[in-house]
């Protein structure tokens, strides 16, 4: 019997010897170890998140037995947006899987879930014609059925609007730079525009990243704003919004100058989107974002309006860009403007082919 336990025991040294390995504390790799411990604790964290949802369901989640995807529309950093169906209804699915970057800790994936909830929050309660329709949304599932897409073991949170098929505004412009757009049509999708923040602005929400990238259009050519990843409740002080937000190209003198700001902010974005409708050009070709921020703030750069531009529609932008943001109108005020405007003549730039003298718009790009 003793020979038995010595040979357990001996057995037992032998098998936990296996087991007890040495590592050289100098071959750890101890980067890749945070690496893990942080998506191990961001899945945690996630799962958790899922779990309180289901108890405490929000107003704007979705039934995702309804939500169907298929081709992929865009791709971004964190995400990709899919066309599909909700409920029968055409949409856009934009998937957000943080944890799918290595190099997301888990903090940072908190706090682009809180960003996410902020955005959604936004959205889901806003209503006109000129927004693009929110459906609904899902803060980290592991559900989603969408194709291709490893989602196995992570929580990805899902967006779902309504579905428009033409596309950006940008894109459309870019689609029509040798031709031009028709003045009814430039002054039809700066109402749609001017209308839709002007919304907004009643609601007391400001979009600070008004750019022609964010604005959609539908079959019928109607402009629909879009992307509220940055918009926010205006604050009662302006002091208590400050910092750089939004694209450089659109963003207003006092924001990149990090002072504080008001709705009004967008007002001069939207004047940027006013010149590049109109020109169905870029502003700013040819300089660097470093240059035209400093040439903004200290050197009143603005986009160069061509002498074919109705004067009515040029005054227009010069208003909406001015460098005191006191001086910029409501949009409201905007709207009544634009709905003045004369489109009886049909206006809007000359192609360079139909006019002996063309436009100086078409000629070499010039400096500030």
């Amino acid at each position: 019997m003793e020979k038995r336990s010595g040979e357990e025991e001996e057995g037992g040294v032998e098998k936990n010897s296996k087991k007890d390995k040495i590592f050289r504390a100098d071959k750890i790799d101890l980067k890749s170890l945070d690496k893990q411990l942080e998506k191990h604790l961001s899945r945690v964290w996630s799962r958790n998140l899922e779990v309180n949802h289901k108890v405490n369901k929000e107003e704007w989640e979705i039934d995702l037995a309804k939500l169907e995807t298929s081709n992929v529309i865009a791709r971004g950093t964190y995400g990709i947006v899919y066309q599909g169906s909700y409920d029968g209804q055409a949409v856009a699915v934009k998937v957000l899987d943080w944890e799918d970057n290595g190099n997301v800790t888990a903090a940072k994936t908190a706090t682009n879930r809180t960003l996410f909830r902020q955005e959604v929050t936004v959205w889901h309660k806003l209503d006109h014609p000129n927004v693009t329709k929110f459906v609904g949304a899902s803060m980290g599932t592991m559900n989603l059925k969408i194709p291709s897409a490893n989602l196995e073991n992570s929580l990805a949170c899902c967006m779902v609007v309504e579905y428009l098929p033409g596309g950006t505004l940008k894109q459309y412009l870019i689609d029509n730079r040798c031709k031009k757009l028709p003045f009814k049509i430039v002054i039809k999708l700066a109402l749609d525009l001017s209308r839709g923040l002007s919304y907004l602005h009643s609601e007391k929400i400001v979009h600070r990243d008004v750019k022609t990238e964010n604005m959609l259009l539908d079959v019928q050519r109607n402009l629909k704003i879009a992307d509220f990843g940055v918009a926010r409740v205006e604050a009662l002080n302006p002091k208590d919004m400050t910092g750089e937000t939004g694209t450089l190209g659109y963003m207003a003198p006092e924001v990149i100058d990090g002072k504080p700001y008001n709705r009004r902010c967008d007002v001069y974005s939207f004047g940027i989107c006013l010149w590049e409708i109109y020109c169905c050009e870029m502003p700013y070709p040819d300089l660097s974002f470093v240059d035209v921020s400093s040439a903004v703030v200290l050197h009143n750069l603005r986009p160069e309006i061509p002498r074919c531009c109705p004067t009515a529609f040029a005054n227009i932008m010069k208003k909406c860009w001015d460098a005191n943001p006191q001086r910029r109108p409501e949009m409201a005020e905007v709207v009544k403007m634009l709905e003045g405007v004369d489109t009886s003549k049909g206006g809007g730039m000359i192609p360079e082919d139909q006019s002996p003298r063309g436009c100086f718009c078409f000629a070499p790009a010039r400096g500030p």
